[in-house]
């Protein structure tokens, strides 16, 4: 098994998730980006919020990591964005494939 990343980034709409998995996808920071909807309860300037908000999980190499979390940085909408960095093992077969896309 190899080890890849996946980088779980959370955001306010569908829209916002899928555009900077885009800007991921089009810079080959990521080889693959899933999105999909969540509830979220957390402290927010003394207080309690709920949310819905979208979750993308971007899959990536290690060498690739700062470089993508620079990018949510520059063109996350939020003040404070989650980026949190989830080292993963997969097959030879995906790993390989990975590799390929994110010369």
């Amino acid at each position: 098994m190899a080890k890849v990343y996946m980088v779980y980034i959370t955001f306010p709409s569908r829209k916002e998730a899928k555009r900077i998995a885009k800007i991921l996808l089009d810079k080959h920071l990521a080889a693959c980006c899933n999105i999909f909807p969540i509830e979220s309860m957390y402290w927010w300037k003394g207080k309690i919020e709920n949310s819905n908000e979208f979750v993308l999980i971007a899959k990536t190499l290690r060498k690739k990591l700062k470089q993508l979390k620079d990018v949510v940085k520059e063109n996350h909408p939020y003040t404070v964005p989650y980026i949190g960095v989830i080292e993963a093992e997969a097959n030879e077969e995906y790993f390989n494939w990975m590799k390929e896309v994110l010369k």
